[in-house]
């Protein structure tokens, strides 16, 4: 049940208005049990939003489909929204009473699912010529087991007025804590297909896959303001051949804005910016696009820019046999131009070497048996329309990289070895966790191996890989990275405890002798933070005080004095990144024990023979007690 968000909220979004008109939510329809029925809602009467963003993809099948909506409530909306969500719970024991709590919000999380599964999604589909409505429409439908949900601060942490109401409402749980609905702290609500599931929404499936003739149209009534996006797969030739907003069946172009993007695979995207008056309502208001593969009549050929790499040209890649990104799309924005869109259809000379666009603009190579090979690239548009030029490039990897596997502490050997695509290289090479880079090491590659030392000095524990940048004349620029089977060792965190060589002692004693404080330095070699805790007569406390490598720690003798201790044994310990913990110890005196040398010792002191206990813990015992009669008292 975790990540399902206050489903009431979002995806009410895509959610609640048919295609032919808007119901108002009966009080009926709100239940809070197993049997919620959220048919009647609309999004806008429960959550007023600033703005909102949703992608919606159609996937491959042409029958499911990835529904994701990200919205925005600032301000006095944030407010409307808590106090619409705090009136579904009238007749529940702090339902309906000005303030949100935490079990509200959980139970509104336990419900999500459900209740966005009984809701519309606003759009539906229909084949063959363009539409306008008075039709029956594919509806697009949610699905329950692949809706997931997130919110943030609908309760917020640290609110002034905030309050605990566990024991304020009955079966209240122990950690309830709630809000005035009046609170204005920023909401933000999403929605989004499960990472284990495939799909949040499907529709009868398209017959003709998008191969002919649809409509898709959305309901926008009371949509304030929002951008949708709609991605269509891969079709040959579909584009969009026209749209219009219609406000109670009369042509509003004014209210939004509709535009095509065809991405660098050759799919489609419908951008749609939409805006509704709230003082509108209740007009209905509809947006529809068509969509074909007939061709336009008129299509401009992609043309080179000049800012594409000459003839000749290295393209460097991993030529590990499978398919890699081979230029990023971010590379290669400004080689060519085209009123559509435009991408690279390269074909190569050796046998097995194939290359494709994808939706983000990169160019993904599949390597053949052989090292290399020359390719021919022209430019292709959506329509096919291909470039009357193409240029020649050589795809390769320029060097090879490798490092006895194993774990390491400060360093490692790399060996770099040329592949003989180009001359030289000149090479940057570090340690990579994640998206941290360690330092680089400079490596000049002729026609030999290099062996070459690369720091292991910022690298936090664990394994790591090898970042690779390489440049040489006539290559685009190199930026890879290898997985050599390499791990940095872990080195314990060192703790110390400061000792006063002039007062013989570790501890500072507070003024009524009933803490001390200790300090120290605490450092993990590796570079990472360092946790802390104390424990001394069974109780365990991070109250750690630190400045970068130093700390400092007040700890209480109250549990030891009721245990009849006269010494304190304490251990500090030091945790690091990856649990590995490292402690030191030492023993503190009762400052009041009559046989007490004045210093701390992590040898045991005390009179082993028996005997009373000196005047200063009989002391300390009636005082303790003393002050916690008056507080009984008080």
């Amino acid at each position: 049940m975790k990540r399902r968000l206050s489903a009431l909220l979002l995806a009410i979004l895509m959610a609640t208005m048919s295609m032919t008109g808007t119901t108002i939510a009966e009080d009926s329809g709100r239940q809070m049990d197993d049997d919620v029925d959220c048919s009647g809602y609309t999004f806008e009467d429960l959550f007023e939003y600033d703005n909102a963003v949703f992608m919606f993809e159609i996937l491959d099948d042409w029958a499911t489909s990835d529904l994701y909506a990200n919205s925005w409530v600032n301000e006095s909306r944030a407010a409307t929204v808590r106090e619409n969500l705090d009136g579904l719970f009238e007749g529940f024991p702090g339902g309906n009473n000005s303030w949100i709590s935490t079990d509200e919000r959980d139970a509104v999380r336990e419900i999500g699912a459900k209740c966005i599964a009984d809701m519309y999604t606003r759009i539906g589909i229909r084949e063959g010529i363009p539409h306008r409505g008075g039709v029956d429409w594919n509806d697009v439908e949610f699905v329950e087991e692949g809706i997931g949900l997130e919110e943030v601060d609908l309760i917020p942490t640290g609110h002034p007025e905030e309050r605990s109401c566990s024991e304020r409402y009955l079966f209240a749980s122990a950690d309830c804590q709630e809000v005035p609905v009046t609170a204005t702290n920023n909401l933000e609500i999403s929605m989004f297909t499960k990472d284990e599931e495939t799909h949040n929404t499907r529709f009868n499936q398209l017959p003709n896959s998008g191969e002919s003739d649809f409509t898709v149209a959305m309901n926008v009534t009371n949509v304030t303001s929002a951008t949708m996006m709609f991605t269509f797969p891969y079709v040959d030739g579909l584009r969009m051949a026209n749209w219009t907003i219609q406000d109670d069946g009369v042509e509003n172009l004014a209210a939004g804005s509709i535009d095509e993007i065809f991405l660098p695979d050759g799919s489609v995207r419908v951008s749609v910016d939409i805006q509704y008056d709230r003082a509108d309502y209740p007009m209905i208001r509809n947006i529809f696009f068509d969509m074909t593969t007939s061709p336009p009549e008129t299509n401009d050929f992609p043309i080179w820019t000049s800012s594409e790499p000459a003839d000749d040209t290295i393209i460097p890649i991993i030529n590990d046999g499978s398919e890699v990104v081979a230029i990023s799309g971010e590379t290669m924005a400004d080689w060519a131009s085209d009123d559509d869109a435009w991408g690279l259809d390269c074909q190569f000379t050796e046998t097995g070497w194939s290359s494709r666009m994808n939706a983000d603009g990169e160019l993904l190579v599949t390597p053949g048996t052989s090292q290399s090979s020359d390719a021919t690239c022209h430019l292709v548009d959506p329509y096919g329309a291909t470039s009357n030029t193409s240029h020649t490039w050589r795809f390769g990897q320029p060097a090879s990289f490798s490092a006895v596997v194993g774990m390491y502490t400060d360093s490692v050997d790399i060996e770099s070895t040329p592949t003989l695509l180009v001359q030289n290289l000149g090479l940057s090479i570090s340690a990579m966790q994640g998206s941290t880079n360690g330092i680089p090491t400079s490596v000049n590659l002729g026609s030999t191996s290099s062996t070459d030392t690369v720091s292991l000095s910022v690298i936090s524990p664990g394994a790591f890989m090898i970042h690779v940048t390489a440049t040489s004349a006539s290559m685009l620029e190199w930026n890879a990275a290898f997985d050599l089977g390499l791990e940095k060792r872990n080195s314990l965190p060192v703790v110390e405890i400061d000792f006063d060589s002039i007062e013989g002692t570790y501890a500072t004693w507070s003024s009524d002798s009933l803490s001390f404080t200790l300090t120290g330095t605490a450092v993990d070699p590796d570079g990472g933070m360092v946790s802390l805790s104390a424990t001394m007569c069974d109780e365990t406390s991070t109250g750690f005080t630190t400045n970068g490598d130093t700390w400092s720690v007040t700890l209480s003798i109250a549990k030891c004095v009721a245990q009849g201790d006269t010494e304190y044994y304490v251990v500090i310990t030091a945790k690091d990144s990856v649990d590995a913990e490292s402690s030191a110890d030492i023993t503190v005196p009762d400052p009041w024990a009559s046989d007490n040398s004045n210093s701390d010792s992590t040898e045991d002191t005390s009179d082993d023979a028996g005997g009373l206990p000196s005047l200063g813990m009989f002391a300390t015992i009636i005082a303790m007690l003393g002050a916690a009669l008056l507080s009984r008292r008080d």
